[in-house]
């Protein structure tokens, strides 16, 4: 197993097993499942079609279930709604939607306290799930608490789209880089997410800024990196996890920090 793993995500680019297939063996590690997007039947359709592939190729795929949280749709835009749980009826209802299908992963969003991660694995036990907990750093509070989240957790999931919504943006790389460091000495694995490969939504060819990123994602520890647009919903899916793969092997080469993810 590649020590930097690739988490992709898993939608309507990329809904069927032939393609899963092809982007198992460009070099997916990982399969993310967006809740915020589509109904439970095409969630457990894609749940189907990852373990048949995995199963085709010989190989074993976690998923992680990514929960939706405390946040307000609008169109393409989001924002998080503070008078709402963490955990909302929306994430309770999606969980049992699955639970017996035996997710490796899930992943919390806008976690501000180590008792969110509590909480979930209350819920989580309570619907018979037996899945690790990613805890997404999203917003101030969790920045605050890091330490005390990174301790509770399995996996931490820096989030950098609503994070750089909430912290000013010229911080964002040196935070990323704090946790990741954090992460490293607990042990913990960190997955680095969102808009690292945007150039390859509509383009077969990666942006030199984008190659650039993933490599000091994984220079700075990462365990994983994720794409999110690029495979659910990109013209190429397979083709980003092959250059994404190329660039975090070449990274790795320069590197031996990160925490496996599993």
């Amino acid at each position: 197993m590649n020590k930097t793993q690739i988490v992709a995500t898993i939608g309507p680019a990329c809904s069927d097993v032939q393609t899963i297939a092809a982007m198992l063996n460009a070099g997916m590690s990982i399969a993310r499942l967006n809740f915020s997007w589509g109904t439970h039947d095409d969630h457990r359709s894609f749940i189907a079609d990852i373990r048949l592939a995995a199963s085709q190729a010989g190989v074993v795929i976690p998923i992680i279930q990514d929960l939706s949280g405390p946040r307000v749709q609008a169109g393409a835009d989001h924002t998080m709604d503070t008078n709402i749980p963490v955990i909302t009826e929306k994430d309770l209802t999606d969980i049992k939607a699955v639970a017996d299908l035996h997710i490796e992963y899930v992943a919390l969003s806008f976690v501000k306290d180590a008792a969110d991660i509590a909480q979930l694995r209350t819920h989580l036990a309570a619907a018979g799930s037996h899945a690790k907990v990613i805890a997404k750093i999203e917003r101030p509070e969790a920045i605050e608490n890091i330490d005390s989240i990174i301790s509770a957790c399995d996996g931490i999931m820096i989030a950098r789209g609503d994070l750089g919504e909430a912290i000013p943006f010229a911080t964002l790389p040196f935070v990323k880089k704090d946790i990741l460091k954090r992460c490293i000495a607990a042990g913990t694995p960190a997955v680095v997410a969102t808009e690292m490969l945007t150039s390859m939504i509509a383009s077969d060819r990666p942006s030199r800024a984008d190659v650039s990123d993933i490599a000091h994602a994984v220079l700075d520890g990462a365990s994983a990196t994720m794409l999110s647009n690029e495979t659910a919903v990109g013209a190429h899916p397979v083709e980003a996890i092959g250059v994404m793969r190329t660039v975090v092997d070449e990274a790795i080469q320069h590197t031996n920090q990160a925490v496996v993810m599993f």
